[in-house]
């Protein structure tokens, strides 16, 4: 496997879930949620290839020690990982928040 074509997936893909992950939460702000999971899907499709490509390098580099790109690319995968969770819990929360804006504004149409 080459190694800068490894690590240059891992940040390609990382960035780009991180990039779906936050159009989510715009997304979900505005309350369009189909568009939000939608967007969620696509991040973790891209988690998925990065992944893919993480699990390569970890097998092929046996028992060399990692680069320092490795491992900062690495970390940039798993801190789009961690950042896509947090922002489902966002949308989660998002969808709360709609339903208690509609029920306060049925209540106060009364």
């Amino acid at each position: 496997m080459d190694l800068e074509q490894a690590i240059f997936h891992l940040v390609l893909y990382g960035g780009n879930a991180r990039g779906k992950a936050y159009e989510a939460l715009d997304a979900a702000e505005e309350f369009r949620f189909e568009e939000a999971e939608k967007l969620l899907q696509e991040a973790e499709a891209e988690l998925m290839k990065g992944h893919k490509w993480q699990t390569d390098l970890v097998q092929s580099t046996g028992d060399d020690p990692p680069s320092f790109l490795a491992i900062h690319a690495q970390d940039h995968l798993m801190t789009a990982l961690a950042e896509l969770n947090l922002v489902k819990r966002f949308v989660k929360n998002y969808r709360l928040i709609e339903e208690l804006k509609k029920r306060v504004e049925a209540l106060e149409n009364r």
